[in-house]
């Protein structure tokens, strides 16, 4: 069995549908991280009323999210990414969560 190259991997319904797209919303919140912040901030500060006054900066929130969710450059760029991570994990039995966290150094 040789090396899988990342164009050669199948993907499953699941993993398209949901799993690609779970990565893309991850990605998009950290690159609309300023509009997120100032969603958060307005709605602690507003309250109960969050949903009259903080129109504005959810409707920024929106925009910046729909714009990554629609861009098929994106959506190719979090495939190839978790088409690394899984095989990294066929490679590896680590999960991608256990594999962030600092491994051990040996002596």
């Amino acid at each position: 069995m040789g090396t899988a190259n990342a164009e050669e991997v199948h993907l499953r319904h699941v993993e398209t549908d949901v799993l690609i797209p779970q990565k893309m919303r991850e990605k998009a919140k950290e690159r609309c991280a300023e509009r997120v912040e100032a969603f958060s901030h307005c709605c602690r500060e507003k309250g109960f009323f969050m949903v009259f006054k903080c129109r504005e900066e959810n409707s920024a929130l929106k925009e910046c999210l729909t714009l990554h969710y629609n861009d098929p450059a994106f959506f190719e760029e979090c495939k190839q990414e978790y088409i690394r991570e899984k095989l990294e994990f066929q490679r590896t039995g680590i999960p991608m969560k256990n594999r962030k966290q600092k491994l051990p150094t040996s002596m």
